[in-house]
């Protein structure tokens, strides 16, 4: 692993295989451009037709003794007024690829936008997730592919003096073990289902627990059943690979009311008997994406130790038809006694939350928050790039969204529209789980709240985001590790504002 470290050296007399400097759209010189006062890079670049923009780059081999660097690789960051952390992240993100080759590389990136805490742990995190790759099932690797150990021995951070060295250096340990966990979240995602049980989940989340410290409990069939957990055992009916719960608990702050964390873990999902197309079963290994996003913040909670308890129950079963799945009106009866009568056997992934949201209400926490690839009804209403937030409580929700903001990324809020809540009403079973067409992803929102018992909770549809079918800038094709960053960020913030309090 590489060495992240702070400097606050100038740029022209850094000795790294690679400079990595900023440009604004004009082009406009971002920090460190006129330290390189021997060479006209700005005019280099603009002499190359490129504006400033973001994804444009250039490599500069240095043919002389300007600056100490062998080469500069000068990056488009768009916008000057419009530059944000996330830009410094993003840039950073998407030349990773490139900079992981080199064996030293240093950047001014982080003195571009944002807080300074912020854009460092930004530019740490651009480097991890943009060089991110899973071929662990590739027999041989092309020669021009991202070697598995990257060659990236030191990157440095370079700053002002005016700069809080402590606080730099705390922000970047802080990107590595959040990087880190959305790494192995996106691992857990990318694990086709044939290996990526709901047992390996759960043997997953013990042996990170035992790594980083956490509590841990695996509640098998035989727990289940006694517990009255009818919704993930009726999901799970159908396959050979029974389900599921893991339960996980980080105590940083005594005997004080916890946060709760649940998400969907659904291995693989083929709709049950109301089976979905065959292309639409392609990445389905993907829907248990709330369930290793909620086991990969507690592992960074567990490395950061917030002064903050939180707990979490996360439900694992695979969806799946044969003769001994749960049938179109069959009705359940979840942990605490409500019944659900399933009209659609591929709403599965409300049925064992609804447990899961159930059991953690008893707990009596502060809030809870759920992550669910629950709704293509959510991809339709916002797209692949936001997921949608779900709140019985305004407030918290927005202190989630914030937390999304800060790190890049971003949510939106969908209402609990009261007139759609009948819209589940079920003349057999307290609830159904699946209303009309319209509105989808309210109503299966609606769903969930029935079990929070007043719980302050929000429900995040990460339907959209969680898996992207194209690279971006912070990583290939494949699981994201959405909202690992945003939910860190939320119970950061919260045992801040929990120790001001």
């Amino acid at each position: 692993m590489a060495q992240f470290t702070y400097s606050t050296a100038s740029p022209a007399e850094v000795s790294v295989d690679v400079l990595v400097l900023p440009i604004f759209e004009g082009p406009e010189p971002g920090p460190g451009i006129r330290d390189i006062k021997a060479v006209d890079l700005l005019g280099i670049f603009a002499a190359a037709k490129l504006k400033g923009k973001k994804g444009e780059s250039l490599l500069v081999p240095n043919t002389g003794d300007a600056y100490a660097a062998r080469s500069v690789l000068l990056v488009g960051m768009g916008k000057r007024a419009k530059a944000t952390a996330d830009t410094v992240r993003r840039a950073i993100g998407r030349v990773a690829p490139q900079l992981v080759k080199q064996a030293t590389v240093a950047t001014t990136v982080a003195q571009a936008a944002g807080k300074p805490e912020d854009a460092v742990q930004a530019a740490v995190e651009g480097v991890l997730l943009g060089s991110y790759r899973f071929d662990r099932y590739k027999s041989g690797k092309k020669e021009d592919a991202v070697p598995e150990v990257p060659a990236l021995e030191a990157f440095t951070v370079l700053g002002p003096s005016r700069w809080d060295a402590k606080k730099a250096k705390a922000a970047m340990a802080r990107a590595e073990v959040v990087a880190d966990a959305v790494a192995w979240a996106r691992d857990l995602v990318n694990t086709p289902a044939l290996d990526c049980t709901p047992d390996f989940l759960a043997k997953e989340a013990q042996k990170m627990a035992r790594e980083v410290g956490l509590e841990c409990r695996i509640w098998g069939m035989p727990e289940l059943e006694k517990g009255g957990f009818g919704g993930i055992i009726g999901v799970g009916s159908g396959s050979a690979n029974p389900p599921r719960l893991i339960e996980l608990a980080y105590t940083g702050a005594g005997k004080a009311q916890p946060y709760a964390l649940t998400g969907k873990g659904i291995s693989f999902d083929s709709g049950g008997l109301s089976i979905k197309d065959a292309n639409q079963m392609e990445t389905m290994k993907d829907d248990m994406g709330g369930a290793a996003s909620i086991m990969a913040t507690m592992k960074a909670i567990a490395r950061l130790k917030p002064k903050i308890n939180v707990i979490a129950a996360i439900p694992s079963a695979e969806n799946m038809p044969s003769g001994t799945a749960i049938r179109p009106g069959d009705v359940l009866r979840h942990r605490g006694g409500k019944t659900s009568e399933v009209l659609n056997t591929d709403a599965e992934g409300r049925l064992v939350l609804a447990d899961a949201l159930a059991y953690l209400a008893e707990q009596r926490p502060k809030t809870i928050v759920d992550a669910a690839t629950l709704t293509g009804s959510c991809v339709v209403a916002l797209g692949p790039e936001l997921y949608g937030v779900f709140s019985n409580d305004r407030t918290v929700a927005r202190d989630v969204l914030a937390a999304g903001r800060t790190v890049g990324e971003p949510g939106w809020e969908l209402p609990l529209w009261e007139n759609y809540r009948q819209d589940i009403d079920s003349a057999v079973a307290d609830i159904q789980n699946v209303g009309k067409r319209w509105g989808g992803a309210i109503t299966a929102a609606w769903f969930l709240a029935e079990f929070v018992d007043g719980t302050p909770w929000v429900h995040l549809d990460i339907a959209g985001p969680a898996f992207t079918d194209k690279a971006g800038d912070l990583g290939p094709k494949g699981g994201t590790g959405i909202p690992v960053r945003a939910l860190v960020q939320y119970l950061l913030t919260r045992a801040t504002a929990g120790k001001r309090s």
